[in-house]
């Protein structure tokens, strides 16, 4: 069965959007557990646009969330990590003008850094991840940099699946992708824009391990609840 992690960001923007303490990520994520999921993740923008560092504290501090966290592969955040002591951290481009996460890491143009961030969280017993276009130079160079995942960017099959274009050619590729990464001993992950449709389609590939989903969960379970948006992912990922 797909683990499911579920991204937590968007209570933290709703949040933000008052500047007050309701709705909060805390209680989020623990909510987010009862209701069957694998695993939370979030995001600790250096821009802070909506997980604050006192969220990544709260929640890293309770062991019982398994806390999966995006971060730049920036080194004044990795000492933040360092600090709270997730169990996962996924390394994942950043542009302070983005409206959210527009494609895969650059491997090539920041591979000496990268590799210096993931040698540090795998001597500290930190589950690495990297969040790439799904290509097989990605992949490789993944392997390289000693990371235990990778998680695809999934962004543009769910574009082309949501407007009702070919996305066939898409999906070759990332199952292409997904078979070199497990004959390489990645682990793969997948995430970006899925929505039930695409999880369901992404679900079909052997040798994913995992969807991380936010956006369209926080999204629904304002019309169906959180325990309904989460049990239904769940039933796909089975």
């Amino acid at each position: 069965m797909i683990r499911l992690g579920v991204n937590i960001d968007h209570i933290a923007t709703i949040r933000n959007a008052r500047g007050e303490d309701h709705p909060d990520p805390y209680k989020a994520a623990i909510y987010a557990m009862k209701c069957g999921a694998d695993s939370i993740t979030i995001h600790l923008r250096e821009d802070r646009r909506h997980i604050k560092d006192f969220d990544l504290k709260k929640i890293s501090s309770n062991k019982k969330i398994p806390l999966n966290l995006e971060m730049a592969a920036d080194l004044k955040i990795l000492k933040i990590a360092l600090k709270n002591k997730p169990n996962f951290i996924c390394l994942v481009p950043e542009k302070r003008n983005e409206i959210t996460t527009e494609g895969g890491l650059n491997l090539n143009n920041n591979n000496i850094k990268i590799k210096k961030i993931i040698n540090v969280l795998n001597n500290n017993k930190i589950r690495t991840s990297l969040f790439i276009n799904p290509s097989t130079k990605d992949v490789r160079l993944s392997k390289d940099l000693n990371a235990d995942c990778i998680e695809i960017h999934t962004g543009r099959i769910s574009n082309l699946i949501k407007k009702n274009k070919f996305y066939k050619s898409e999906l070759r590729k990332i199952i292409k992708v997904v078979r070199y990464a497990n004959n390489l001993g990645i682990e793969v992950h997948a995430g970006h824009g899925m929505d039930y449709k695409t999880a369901k389609i992404l679900s079909k590939i052997k040798g994913i391990k995992e969807f991380n989903i936010g956006h369209f969960i926080i999204g629904e379970s304002v019309f169906f609840g959180l325990k309904k948006t989460i049990k239904v992912f769940k039933s796909i990922c089975r």
